[in-house]
C-alpha cells in the first residue's frame, strides 16, 4: 500500500515513493523498517506505542491504535505534529 512521508523523514527514504505492507499498523511499520532502518524508531516507540507527537491517518481517518486493522487499498499517511508556545 502506498505510504506518504513527512519531509522530516525523507532522507531514509531519499525522498522516493513508499510502498509498505502489513495486516496492521504495527506490521506495517515492521516493513517499512526492514526497508528503511531507523526510521519506524522515529514514529514508534521502545514499547511499540506511536509516539506523542507523529499522527497517523489511513485513508484519511486519524488512528492511534497499532493493532489497526490495514486493507490492501487503504493508503497510509505519517503526519509529524507541531507543537510550540
Amino acid at each position: 500500500m502506498k505510504v506518504m512521508v513527512p519531509p522530516a523523514l525523507h532522507h531514509y527514504t531519499r525522498g522516493s515513493p513508499v510502498q509498505a505492507s502489513g495486516a496492521t499498523l504495527l506490521e506495517l511499520f515492521d516493513d517499512l523498517e526492514r526497508q528503511f532502518p531507523g526510521m519506524a524508531f522515529r514514529v514508534v516507540d521502545e514499547q511499540r506505542q506511536l509516539r506523542p507527537n507523529m499522527r497517523v491517518f489511513v485513508s484519511g481517518r486519524g488512528v492511534r491504535d497499532l493493532a489497526h486493522p490495514l486493507k490492501p487499498d487503504d493508503q497510509v499517511a505519517i503526519v509529524l505534529a507541531l507543537s510550540g508556545g
